[in-house]
């Protein structure tokens, strides 16, 4: 190998070990995983850390859960927003 492309394929494999590939990982849609979310969405009481782990890894299916005649009432409740704002993550928009 001559010297242009040793410096070309390092050049490469420093721009790829540089560049960071974002991988979406597939959330699994269960509204029971939920469930440690009930008490604060149902009464006033403040959101637990597991609440707002599962909340963050759910968020992709609340839209789902809107269309859900069962859950909409509490996916859709001011509560559930206020829950959302405690544990930082946005409420979407469906």
């Amino acid at each position: 190998m001559n010297a242009q492309t040793c410096l070309a394929i390092v050049s490469i494999l420093l721009i790829l070990s540089v560049e960071q590939v974002q991988v979406t990982k597939a959330v699994t849609c269960n509204p029971m995983q939920l469930s440690p979310c009930a008490t604060a969405i149902t009464s006033p009481s403040k959101p637990s850390k597991v609440c707002c782990a599962k909340l963050k890894e759910q968020r992709p299916c609340l839209c789902r859960y809107v269309k859900n005649p069962y859950l909409q009432k509490l996916i859709k409740s001011p509560r559930a927003k206020i829950v959302a704002a405690f544990c930082g993550t946005r409420y979407p928009r469906c």
